[in-house]
């Protein structure tokens, strides 16, 4: 199996076309056209975690966090990520970052802390917005049961848990071809006018390239004629944070002593008490300020995330309890999540999940 294979199948689980626009995602280094001889899924990317994937004969790095996050000048070794980069390359190591493209994976970061948490009732706390597109297209209706179906194979008609597809005729009439046209159907030269029916599928942004490579082999126009627009609806399956409740209320001590527990932290640091049982939960994993308002609309007692600074605890006003566990502690199991999804996609060569504790963060 060679690199790219296992990047389809990390696709499937985090599509990088929904990572956010500062991020640094994908193959950071490496040919994607390597042979895999083994796979090391980690947190960070750090000298010792390259140090662990060459004593393991693993020489694909799949890491959470990108090691390179801004432009490289200099390739001298005078920082840690200098030091990375050289040595994988110089033992031929590649090294996949995912980052934020699980971040807003529904089955993600943020799912992962939940399950942690026992949450049920889950769902996105900020869902993306732009990232459902609608096809309009026309065909003869003796083919449109086929097509349809070849759009749905491709990836069209499916939103969540609900389809989104329909057969119209109305307010289009009876379409048929220029008389300059000349269709691919029928004989060549003579021009079939053929009633058309119009087709409607929605589908989300990442299999746009499948969608229409489906539409355009299964078309017998030679020039399809279609459209294409952004929806503004928000995905509920794509976005940062989650939200879920506890199945039983709990006194705020002691959730506040349970997380503490669950993440294996040496410290949460925590907004005022509410005086109330807590059961709404919002979690956001990594640096997560910039949903406190997200989750007090969602009507959250508490919202665990991590870098809060110290002004921005004053934005619980009294709504919510804000509880920073700490960056690593809040993403600690999603290389567990890659690797126990990667081997079930994957069974034969080594995935290993490597041993390194990587937060750079001490507790005494």
């Amino acid at each position: 199996m060679q690199i790219k294979e296992v990047i389809k199948h990390l696709e499937l689980l985090a599509p990088s076309i929904y990572a956010e626009g500062f991020d640094n995602i994908g193959l950071l280094v490496g040919n994607k056209n390597t042979e895999v001889t083994g796979i090391l899924v980690t947190l960070d990317t750090l000298e010792s975690v390259v140090d662990e994937a060459i004593e393991k004969n693993c020489n694909l790095i799949v890491s959470f966090h990108p090691i390179v996050f801004k432009g490289i000048k200099k390739f001298n070794g005078s920082n840690y990520v200098e030091r990375v980069v050289i040595k994988a390359i110089k033992h031929d190591i590649a090294i996949f970052a995912i980052h934020t493209a699980l971040d807003n994976a529904l089955h993600g970061v943020n799912d992962m802390m939940c399950e942690q948490l026992s949450l049920i009732n889950r769902k996105i706390l900020i869902p993306q917005s732009g990232t459902i597109k609608k096809l309009t297209t026309y065909a003869p209706i003796a083919e449109a049961d086929n097509l349809l179906s070849k759009l749905f194979e491709a990836g069209a008609g499916s939103i969540g848990n609900y389809d989104n597809c329909s057969f119209s005729s109305k307010g289009t009439g009876t379409f048929r071809a220029s008389e300059k046209a000349t269709p691919s159907i029928g004989e060549i030269g003579k021009v079939h006018q053929e009633e058309e029916i119009q087709i409607q599928v929605t589908y989300p942004k990442h299999t746009e390239r499948m969608v229409l490579k489906a539409l355009f082999e299964n078309h017998s126009y030679e020039e399809v004629a279609y459209e294409i627009i952004t929806l503004e609806n928000k995905n509920q399956n794509i976005g940062m944070g989650m939200v879920g409740d506890l199945t039983e209320p709990m006194d705020e001590i002691d959730f506040l002593k349970h997380i503490k527990k669950v993440f294996k932290t040496g410290c949460v640091k925590h907004s005022a008490l509410l005086g109330k049982p807590i059961q709404r939960i919002a979690v956001l994993g990594g640096s997560g300020s910039f949903a406190i308002k997200n989750a007090q609309l969602e009507k959250a007692d508490v919202f665990i995330t991590s870098d809060l600074k110290y002004h921005q605890f004053y934005e619980a006003e009294g709504s919510l309890i804000l509880a920073d566990i700490g960056h690593y502690e809040s993403e600690q199991y999603t290389k567990n999540l890659i690797v126990s999804y990667l081997r079930k996609k994957i069974s034969n060569f080594a995935i290993i999940l490597s041993d390194k504790n990587t937060n750079p963060i001490q507790y005494i």
